[in-house]
């Protein structure tokens, strides 16, 4: 990668942005710089049965995947591409490439190996300084449902978890139920799981 040592973070962004290939991500997030490839097609498949069941609901809400949103960050602005934004329709009808959040009822992430870390973790707080109302986060590597709501200063005072596989309620302005037995996790991506959390639990109850 170029070296953009001189550089403010939000030009070298801008720079690395220009010359990443097409279907990369790049992601200013808590004054970091985020590459992410294209994703898998358990990933798409996820995100789409995610969008279809919003467009059930209530068809007046817009579904948008690949929009840019502006949320406050540790640099003077974080820039992030979240899976899924759901906003009323018309919300980005404009040539901006970033928008600004005031209008997103709700965004999800679905996590990959390269950006579990940030989804659960780093992500939080620009959506949450946002005031974006509720944030889902589909973890794939731990088959579990996380509904971030009710953002204060740059946390989500309620964020209840949940197995995937169940049905689970969408707090206000959404107010639904989501039904994640729809969210197709493959095999090999559960056993990996199962495993890790048995190694967990054996080392935790070995004599020291």
């Amino acid at each position: 990668m170029p070296d953009y040592s001189d550089s403010s973070v939000e030009t070298a962004f801008e720079r690395i942005s220009a010359a990443v290939p097409l279907g990369w991500r790049v992601e200013l997030i808590e004054g970091e710089i985020s590459l992410t490839p294209p994703a898998n097609g358990e990933h798409e498949e996820i995100v789409s049965e995610l969008s279809g069941q919003f467009r059930d609901h209530d068809k007046r809400l817009g579904r948008y995947t690949g929009i840019g949103l502006n949320v406050p960050g540790a640099s003077e602005t974080g820039h992030v591409v979240p899976d899924l934004v759901i906003a009323p329709k018309g919300s980005f009808d404009d040539g901006e490439e970033w928008h600004e959040a005031s209008s997103v009822l709700l965004v999800a992430e679905v996590t990959s190996d390269s950006t579990a870390e940030r989804d659960r973790e780093k992500k939080i707080h620009g959506y949450a300084r946002a005031g974006i109302p509720v944030y889902l986060l589909i973890d794939r590597e731990v088959a579990e449902v996380t509904v971030y709501s009710e953002p204060s200063g740059d946390e989500y005072t309620q964020s209840p978890r949940y197995k995937l596989g169940l049905t689970i309620p969408l707090p206000a302005p959404l107010g639904f139920e989501l039904d994640t037995a729809e969210f197709r996790v493959g095999t090999s991506r559960r056993a990996a799981w199962t495993t890790s959390r048995s190694a967990r639990s054996t080392a935790a109850t070995a004599p020291g």
